[in-house]
């Protein structure tokens, strides 16, 4: 970030190489949209590239870009909230496993089967705290710097992390059970 800062474009290509393909897994698990996140991330890049004289590095830098994309993925929710008539029309929804395969396909069906369930599970949770969930246990954010990325406290992200495990347990207990049944 410190040679785009000086001045060195070419500097994007190499952040873009490094941090395309966690930002676009981060974004999909936040949308559930495989188009939404590949736009998501792309315009994240933008903005870095428009605040590179900006930048100051008083986080990391995956910090500072994570924070970008998580509140491009929180607009992105509320305009689909805003215009659902678009939604049915215009979006592919992660129906299959599309969150687990951008960056660990599933090797056998019983994998698959697990994985797919969690992705439509952490769909379901609220945003902050699928963000919140998606970073601590998917990315390895320590909580100082999701409280960072989310405007919250330490304290705050550890309730949305205990409220998001307690969620997606009750979420997958009951699809389970279901299937249990089933056969």
């Amino acid at each position: 970030m410190e040679r785009l800062r000086e001045g060195d474009d070419l500097a994007l290509n190499d952040l873009m190489r490094r941090w395309k393909e966690p930002l676009v897994s981060f974004c999909l698990r936040s949308t559930g949209n495989l188009t939404d996140a590949h736009e998501i991330a792309q315009e994240t890049f933008v903005k870095v590239y428009g605040a590179r004289k900006r930048y100051r590095p008083t986080a990391t830098f995956s910090t500072w870009l994570f924070t970008i994309a998580n509140n491009l993925c929180r607009m992105r929710g509320r305009w689909r909230k805003r215009h659902p008539e678009v939604l049915d029309s215009d979006r592919e929804s992660t129906t299959g496993n599309e969150a687990s395969t951008v960056t660990d396909p599933a090797s056998n069906s019983d994998n698959a089967d697990l994985t797919r369930d969690l992705d439509r599970a952490i769909q379901h949770l609220p945003p902050d705290l699928r963000a919140a969930f998606v970073l601590y246990e998917l990315y390895g954010k320590p909580c100082r710097e999701i409280a960072t990325i989310q405007h919250c406290t330490e304290k705050a992200v550890e309730r949305r992390l205990a409220r998001a495990r307690e969620q997606l347990r009750s979420l997958l207990e009951s699809k389970w059970a279901e299937k249990a049944k089933k056969g």
